[in-house]
C-alpha cells in the first residue's frame, strides 16, 4: 500500500480562534502548501508555550499558598527573624509587656505578703522575752533544821527579780517567784517541773544557803563551797538557739548581779562584825568573795550532731514531699494514656492507686531520710534516764527510738506531702512554686523559733505540721517531756483532711486538663 493511499485525520490548529483551531474526524485528504504548513505549526508552538507558562504559574501559586511566599533564597518570609521594633510584632509586644507587668506585680505582692511572715517572727522578740518564764524558788531557811536562821540570800534574790519585772527593765526575762511550798519543799520537784516544761529555767536558792555561809565564817570551815548556795536548772535540748540567744545572756547577767550585790552587802556585814575571828576569815576567803554562786544543772544537754535532724534538715522533708508529685504523676498517668495501647483505668480506681502508692512511697522515702541520721551516728539506742538528773544523751525509747523517729518522719511526710499533692493538682504550674515557698516559710517560722517570742498572730503555728514534727523529734532524741500523743494527733489530722480532699483534687485536675485539651482542639480546627 502506498503512502498516498493512507487516510490521515485533518488537523487544523489555530491560535485560539474557533475558526482556525479544530480537529476533524472525517479523515479526508487535503493538501497543505508549505506556507500554510509553516504558519499552522508556528501558531501551535506559540499556543503550547502559553499553556506551559500558565501551568507553571498555577503550580507556583499552589506552592506559595502551601508554604508562603519565598524570597530569592527560598526562605519562608513569615519565618525570617525580624527586629524587636518590627511592625509585625506590635501586637505581640503589647501582649508581652502586659503579661510581664502583671507577672512582676504578682511576684512583688507575693514577696511582700509571704516573706513578711518570716520577717515578722523577729519583729517583737525583745519585747516578748518576758514570755520566757524563769521561776525563782526560795528555799532559804524554810526547811528544817535551818528554819531558825534568818535568811539573807533568798529574800535578796526574790526582791531583785521582782523589782526588775516591776520596773520593766529592758530585755528582762519572765521572772516569776514561786513559793517553795508549791513543791512540798522538795528541790527535786523543781527539777521535775523544768523537765515538764512548766518553765524554761529555774533559779533555786537552797535551804541551807545562808546557814552554811554564816557557819563557814564563824568556824573557819575551809570546805565551804559557794556554788552550793543556789541552783540554776534548765535543759537546752528543748531549744538550744532560744536558750543561748535569749535565756543564757539574761540569766548570766542576773547571776553576776546577784553575786556582786550580795557579795558587797555580805562583806560589809562580816567585816563590821567584830565577833568573827580574822583567823577564821583567812581560812575561808571564798566565803567573802564570791561568797555565793550557782551550781548548774542542764538536765537534757543538746547534742550538736543532731542539729540537722531537728532544724534545717527538716526543710528537705518538705521539699522531698513536694517534688515527689512531679516524679510520680507521669508514672500514674500511664494507666490512662492512650499511647499505651490499652483501655484506660477507671477513674475511681486510679485515685485509689495514686493514694496508696503515694503513702507507700512516703513510707520508703521517710525511711531513707531517717537512715541519713543513723548513718552519721546520731544516738538512737541510749536508755532513758531520770527526769531530775543530768542526762548523758538519753533517748526516750532506748533501742526502739529509731523506729519511733522513722514513724514521726513518715506521718510528718504524709501531712506535708498530701497537702502539696492537693495544691499542685488544684492550682497547677507555675503557681505551685508559690505554694512551696509559702509552705516552707510558714512551717519554718513556727518550728525553728519559739512561738512564745513571736507575735500572737503566729499562734496558729502550734497546729502546723513541722512544729509538731520538730517537737516530737526532740522528745524522742533527747528524752524530753513527751507530747507525742498531741503531736501525732495533729499530724494524723492533717493526713486525714488531705486524704478527704485528695479525690476532689484529682477530679478537678482531670476536669481542668480535659477543658484545656478541648480548647486546644477547637483552636486547631479554626
Amino acid at each position: 500500500m502506498s503512502d498516498s493511499n493512507i487516510q490521515q485525520p485533518h488537523i487544523i490548529i489555530g491560535d485560539g480562534n474557533p475558526n482556525s483551531a479544530r480537529i476533524s474526524s472525517e479523515g479526508s485528504d487535503q493538501t497543505l502548501n508549505g506556507h500554510q504548513h509553516q504558519n499552522l505549526f508556528s501558531n501551535a508552538n506559540g499556543h503550547n508555550n502559553r499553556i506551559g507558562e500558565d501551568n507553571a504559574y498555577r503550580e507556583d501559586k499552589v506552592e506559595r499558598s502551601d508554604g508562603g511566599e519565598k524570597g530569592d533564597d527560598g526562605e519562608d518570609e513569615s519565618k525570617k527573624p525580624v527586629g524587636f521594633w518590627h511592625p509585625s510584632l506590635k501586637k505581640t509586644r503589647t501582649a508581652v509587656f502586659g503579661l510581664w507587668f502583671r507577672t512582676t506585680i504578682i511576684l512583688s505582692l507575693f514577696i511582700l505578703t509571704v516573706l513578711s511572715l518570716y520577717w515578722a517572727v523577729f519583729f517583737h522578740v525583745i519585747q516578748n522575752t518576758p514570755s520566757l518564764i524563769v521561776w525563782i524558788v526560795d528555799f532559804d531557811a524554810q526547811v528544817a533544821p535551818y528554819t531558825s536562821v534568818k535568811p539573807l540570800l533568798g529574800p535578796m534574790v526574790t526582791q531583785m527579780t521582782e523589782q526588775m519585772v516591776a520596773e520593766d527593765v529592758p530585755e528582762h526575762l519572765g521572772y516569776v517567784t514561786v513559793p517553795a511550798s508549791q513543791f512540798n519543799y522538795d528541790p527535786m520537784q523543781v527539777r521535775e517541773a523544768v523537765w515538764q516544761q512548766d518553765c524554761w529555767a529555774a533559779i533555786l536558792v537552797n535551804a541551807n544557803a545562808t546557814a552554811l555561809l554564816q557557819s563557814s565564817v564563824e568556824t573557819g570551815n575551809a570546805s565551804y563551797d559557794p556554788l552550793g548556795a543556789m541552783q540554776f536548772i534548765y535543759e537546752d535540748a528543748r531549744d538550744q538557739e532560744t536558750f543561748y540567744d535569749y535565756l543564757y545572756p539574761g540569766l548570766s547577767k542576773l547571776q553576776t548581779e546577784i553575786t556582786s550585790k550580795f557579795g558587797e552587802q555580805w562583806t560589809m556585814q562580816v567585816l563590821s562584825n567584830t565577833s568573827i575571828s580574822r583567823a577564821n576569815l583567812q581560812k575561808v576567803p571564798q566565803a567573802l568573795s564570791p561568797a555565793v554562786g550557782f551550781s548548774t544543772f542542764n538536765l537534757r544537754p543538746f547534742i550538736y550532731e543532731t542539729t540537722p535532724a531537728v532544724t534545717v534538715g527538716l526543710i528537705y522533708l518538705i521539699i522531698i514531699a513536694f517534688f515527689s508529685f512531679t516524679f510520680f504523676l507521669p508514672v500514674h498517668m500511664k494507666y490512662v494514656s492512650p499511647d499505651e495501647g490499652h483501655p484506660p483505668l477507671k477513674f475511681a480506681q486510679l485515685i485509689i492507686w495514686r493514694w496508696i502508692s503515694t503513702i507507700v512511697a512516703y513510707l520508703i522515702m521517710s525511711l531513707s531520710y531517717s537512715f541519713v541520721s543513723l548513718a552519721f551516728q546520731i544516738p538512737f539506742t541510749n536508755a532513758p534516764t531520770s527526769h531530775t538528773v543530768v542526762g548523758d544523751s538519753p533517748n526516750a525509747f532506748g533501742h526502739g527510738t529509731f523506729a519511733v523517729y522513722w514513724m514521726i518522719n513518715f506521718v510528718g511526710m504524709i501531712a506535708l506531702g498530701l497537702a502539696c499533692e492537693n495544691v499542685a493538682m488544684i492550682i497547677g504550674n507555675p503557681w505551685t512554686a508559690f505554694w512551696l515557698i509559702f509552705w516552707v516559710i510558714t512551717n519554718v517560722s513556727t518550728s525553728f523559733y519559739p512561738i512564745e517570742l513571736e507575735p500572737r498572730f503566729f499562734y496558729w503555728g502550734y497546729a502546723w505540721p513541722l512544729h509538731n514534727i520538730v517537737e516530737a523529734t526532740r522528745t524522742t532524741l533527747y528524752d524530753l517531756h513527751s507530747r507525742l500523743g498531741l503531736n501525732f494527733g495533729i499530724l494524723f489530722a492533717w493526713a486525714a483532711v488531705n486524704s478527704l480532699v485528695f479525690p476532689a483534687a484529682c477530679w478537678f485536675m482531670r476536669w481542668k486538663t480535659q477543658k484545656e485539651k478541648k480548647k486546644a482542639e477547637e483552636k486547631k480546627e479554626q
